[in-house]
């Protein structure tokens, strides 16, 4: 299957991309993942976001679709994938498309992972994180045992500048402005499923493959 993940930041489509993934045997196209990788690898495509993110600019659409098109056509995505972090936009829409016909392949199903805007500020404004080794944390969810105090290797824990609430919510409403409406549009063409996310992480895998196998996950709107 070709899938496309949606949903506001915070909602937990890397974890569902992560089980889409290990259920369907299709690999999971992250754009941030492909970003870095060509940026890594020197790629041409990885020269220019280089050059544009160490300018403090945004990588143009044009050029991450240029990757997109680049790995969805590696042997690996041939019989399917799970797309996460875009299309954003409408014009990300077009872009896509244009990629999928150049491919000869089509969208199967986009699913729109929801929740609450309080969860979701709560989810990443209280999340912390370990400068020294990566370990992450949540006040609520998951603390450590020392307030503070990263368990693994006792650094002091720091909340990233982006995970602040009011910088939360400020990227919330990018979201609805600029993303919401690519689900209009995958909804106008039958293609769109909704999955309420608000649950434990097994249990939205569980309604993510219902939607996926053509049933309507419980409480959501097909």
């Amino acid at each position: 299957m070709r899938i496309v993940l949606l949903g506001p930041p915070g909602v937990g489509k890397g974890t569902q991309a992560s089980r889409i993934r290990e259920r369907l045997g299709v690999p999971h196209l992250s754009t941030g993942d492909m970003l870095r990788e060509a940026v890594r690898l020197g790629t041409g495509p990885g020269q220019a976001a280089r050059a544009i993110m160490e300018s403090g600019d945004l990588v143009p659409d044009a050029l991450v679709g240029e990757m997109i098109s680049e790995r969805m056509s590696r042997d690996d995505a041939r019989g399917g994938f799970v797309l996460d972090g875009f299309p954003r936009t409408e014009a990300q829409v077009e872009i896509l498309d244009g990629i999928l016909a150049s491919l000869g392949t089509r969208l199967d199903r986009a699913v729109l992972l929801q929740a609450p805007e309080s969860e979701i500020v709560s989810r990443i404004s209280l999340r912390r994180s370990c400068p020294a080794c990566g370990s992450v944390y949540h006040l609520r969810a998951q603390p450590p045992r020392k307030d503070g105090i990263c368990d693994r290797c006792g650094a002091a824990l720091v909340q990233r500048a982006d995970d602040a609430e009011d910088i939360v919510r400020a990227r919330l409403a990018v979201y609805r402005e600029q993303t919401a409406p690519v689900a209009e549009i995958y909804l106008r063409r039958g293609l769109l499923r909704e999955v309420d996310a608000t649950g434990p992480a097994d249990a939205v895998a569980a309604n993510v493959a219902l939607v996926l196998d053509g049933a309507t996950a419980p409480g959501a709107a097909a």
